[in-house]
């Protein structure tokens, strides 16, 4: 299949960080094909008529916004407070999916030395923070007045450097905060990967391959961690077992060569299906059980 000749989807993706690894899975778990070399800044799509454009995570819903890209892979944190920087009557680009990965929260965090008594102790206090606009509007819906000290990096020294009296950052495991002598006090937002689609329209040329990148993220995401369960199981244990299987719905019973008292039964699980599970389904009659990764599935 040639794809020079197919005008080309653009896709935006973080060139280096917490989602850069997860977002090139995620496309090569969709069948795109593609080499990336240390500094490369673009990567051309081999098998689909889709580029990546490995770019600051900042500028990537500029970028989707103004139509250079028809789609992005970024954290809702930064479409959050990039999309209240826009100005007047400016269309946003569109949330078309959240993925399962990059989960985080903009929380606020004190030192630890310092007395928390819930929100009025925000009243008035100095607050460092990269994401001025989405803290402001979480101040004004609680009516809380604060002078928040925008800084682009190293929020989390702000206190000890005397600029601010707590800060307001991305949290994952908390690691970062204890480190440097902070606690959190107030979850501001949560946030996780999501793609965005451009606001404006797209050529009939590229909505046909848009549409089908976009069913392919969903099917990659319908299973991601689920698990395909094969076993024997007695006629008379069905109920029981399949009862047992995690997050699994309608299996497929099929029978088997030579005998009217077993089945085979076969079932998608999507959750997680650990040790405990299978001696569970052995213990209630269940044999020759087999697991196996589920890497995509179409509706």
């Amino acid at each position: 299949m040639s794809t020079r000749s197919t005008p080309r989807l653009r896709i935006a993706i973080q060139k280096s960080g917490r989602l850069t690894d997860n977002s090139l899975d995620l496309l090569a778990r969709c069948g795109l094909r593609f080499s990336r070399a240390r500094d490369q800044l673009v990567c051309f799509g081999e098998n689909l008529p889709l580029d990546i454009l490995l770019v600051r995570d900042d500028d990537i819903p500029g970028l989707v916004q103004e139509d250079a890209c028809e789609l992005g892979i970024v954290g809702q944190n930064v479409i959050a407070e990039k999309g209240l920087a826009l100005p007047d009557g400016g269309a946003a680009p569109t949330e078309v999916t959240a993925l399962d990965f990059g989960r985080c929260r903009l929380s606020i965090a004190v030192p630890d030395e310092s007395v928390y008594a819930g929100l009025e102790s925000i009243r008035g206090r100095r607050i460092a923070t990269s994401y001025p606009r989405v803290l402001g509007r979480w101040l004004a819906d609680r009516g809380l007045a604060a002078d928040i000290v925008a800084q682009a990096g190293a929020v989390e020294i702000a206190p000890r450097l005397g600029r601010a009296d707590m800060i307001c950052d991305l949290v994952s495991t908390g690691a970062t905060l204890a480190a440097n002598g902070l606690r959190e006090v107030e979850v501001v937002f949560e946030s996780r990967a999501a793609v965005i689609r451009t606001p404006v329209p797209v050529a009939p040329e590229k909505a046909e391959w848009l549409d089908r990148l976009m069913q392919r993220i969903e099917g990659v995401q319908k299973v991601d961690g689920s698990k395909y369960i094969m076993l024997h199981a007695p006629r008379a244990a069905l109920a029981r077992i399949t009862a047992l299987l995690p997050g699994s719905e309608h299996p497929t019973i099929l029978p088997l060569d030579g005998t009217d008292e077993k089945v085979a039964l076969h079932a998608v699980c999507r959750e997680n299906v650990f040790w405990e599970t299978l001696e569970s389904l052995k213990g209630a009659g269940a044999t020759s059980i087999l697991v196996l990764p589920v890497e995509k599935m179409l509706a």
